[in-house]
């Protein structure tokens, strides 16, 4: 049975080992350029790398859990409502929210998928330390690179240090630095979610109350497992949860879900920033151009518009020709076709 359960271990973890190893030989090449590549400066940027790489690469994991945590925000008053439709009956319950939750399109689970897809390669850089401090190479490190990597020393520890392994005061304070480091922005993380981008209707109830649990259980669980965790594991982890600090505040920033405060604070920026521009708020009507057009008058009883004679007097006529214009002259009353003069009316005749 541990024969089996260690064969799968390695045949999900050894791909891992590759990658991880691969990003972290890559990084390295470049950092080691700069600082050398026995510096822990070198090994600590390329670890800092391998975090942002891994964690683009879960943007669209991170997509589908903010969409699925605003649904869960949003279905809360109808969950309240089958609470208690069904609490008497709690499978009944289950069956109905879970029917709920589908007919939604709302995974409950997939707040967690970031930090479930994390845990393995979180295990295989644990791992790629831990044998780098003993001079074992796994994946794509080589036997110096290996080397390098365990000895590599940053502000006087080790990279594979621990704070409960420490051999001198430089490795704990640093390491209980990136303990509390880690621990404080997880919590804030939590936080921010909790306290920005939930509504009201949300902040009780059986999600509620799953959401406190988090801000609170996973800092400590953190703080105490972080303890035994290398330096350079840390380091990883503390610059996951900065990352993931920066792409929630910016989502909740400018996609807030409804009826929250942030969606409040972003409508104020919004109208402050219409204001400065002088537009008129959204579905304000605005003000339309009454002016007639040129050589008309409009009435202010919204009557039919005069006519200008001066702006008449001023449009120019259209290009004709000859004949044309004399068809078009009329002929004066008294005046005959060879004769520009008036002619002489007949008199009254003599008796």
């Amino acid at each position: 049975m541990f024969s089996f359960l260690g064969d799968l271990g390695s045949f999900v973890m050894t791909p891992l080992y590759w990658l991880t190893s691969l990003v972290l030989s890559g990084f390295h090449h470049v950092f080691g350029a700069v600082f050398g590549p026995e510096s822990g400066w070198s090994w600590v940027l390329s670890i800092i790398g391998l975090t942002l790489v891994i964690r683009a690469a879960l943007i669209p994991l991170f997509v589908k859990q903010i969409k699925s945590s605003r649904n869960m925000q949003l279905l809360q008053p109808k969950v309240k409502e089958l609470q208690k439709k069904y609490g008497h009956d709690r499978e009944r319950l289950a069956a109905e929210t879970m029917a709920l939750y589908k007919e939604t399109g709302t995974n409950p689970f997939a707040s967690c998928l970031p930090l479930i897809i994390q845990m393995p390669i979180f295990l295989a850089l644990f791992r790629l330390i831990d044998n780098a401090a003993h001079g074992r190479a796994k994946g794509v490190l080589t036997p110096e690179q290996a080397s390098q990597f365990g000895s590599a020393k940053l502000l006087g520890a080790h990279i594979a240090d621990t704070f409960t392994k420490a051999t001198s005061t430089n490795v704990q304070v640093l390491a209980a630095i990136l303990v509390v480091a880690m621990t404080a922005t997880t919590f804030l993380t939590q936080r921010q979610l909790m306290s920005k981008n939930m509504p009201a209707d949300a902040m009780t109830g059986q999600y509620a109350q799953q959401q406190k649990m988090l801000l609170y259980v996973l800092p400590l669980v953190f703080a105490v497992g972080g303890i035994a965790f290398p330096i350079g594991v840390l380091f990883y982890w503390t610059t996951s949860n900065l990352w993931t600090m920066s792409q929630q505040f910016y989502v909740i920033r400018n996609n807030p879900a409804p009826g929250t405060p942030a969606e409040k604070a972003k409508a104020q920026r919004d109208a402050a920033k219409r204001a400065r521009k002088g537009l008129p708020e959204p579905g304000s009507t605005a003000p339309t151009d009454t002016a007639a057009p040129t050589g008309t008058t409009g009435t202010p009883d919204g009557g039919p518009a005069a006519v200008d004679p001066d702006a008449q007097r001023r449009q120019q006529p259209k290009k004709q020709t000859r004949s044309q214009r004399k068809k078009q002259t009329p002929q004066q009353p008294g005046q005959n076709k060879r004769t520009s003069g008036p002619t002489q009316e007949p008199g009254p005749s003599k008796a």
